[in-house]
């Protein structure tokens, strides 16, 4: 007759196959960086798509075209407008000077607004339409 073995220790466990293993020191690196890129790609979107898809980039009109100013001095909102919609806040945009943020260059009898879209800075000269 044999003699049974004796019971193994924790230490002498078989080996389990099924069970999860820590993931190597490259898999770790790539999630990191990985995780690091998405980041960055989020921000990137956050910061040039989001303004273009709830309308609030700022608008480079064209003379002749109207728009509407609304929202505080420091951070006026500008949407084109038809110019025979009458509505309050509207101006007609007589000229744009591009490349500068120099408000004085519309003269005393226009209203001046310097815009940034991108790296692009002009400024709009406006005239005030009358409401209907």
């Amino acid at each position: 007759m044999t003699t049974p073995s004796a019971p193994l220790t924790p230490e002498q466990q078989p080996a389990d196959f099924g069970a999860p293993q820590a993931p190597s020191k490259g898999k770790k690196i790539l999630k990191k960086i990985g995780a690091v890129l998405v980041a960055i790609v989020a921000v990137l979107a956050w910061k040039f798509g989001v303004p273009y898809l709830t309308g609030e980039a700022p608008v480079h009109a064209e003379a002749g075209e109207c728009v509407t100013v609304t929202g505080p001095d420091n951070d006026p909102k500008v949407d084109t407008v038809d110019c025979a919609a009458g509505k309050a806040d509207t101006f007609k945009v007589v000229r744009v000077v591009e490349d500068t943020f120099d408000v004085t260059k519309c003269g005393e009898e226009l209203s001046a607004l310097a815009q940034q879209l991108e790296t692009i800075k002009f400024v709009l000269c406006l005239e005030e339409v009358a409401a209907k």
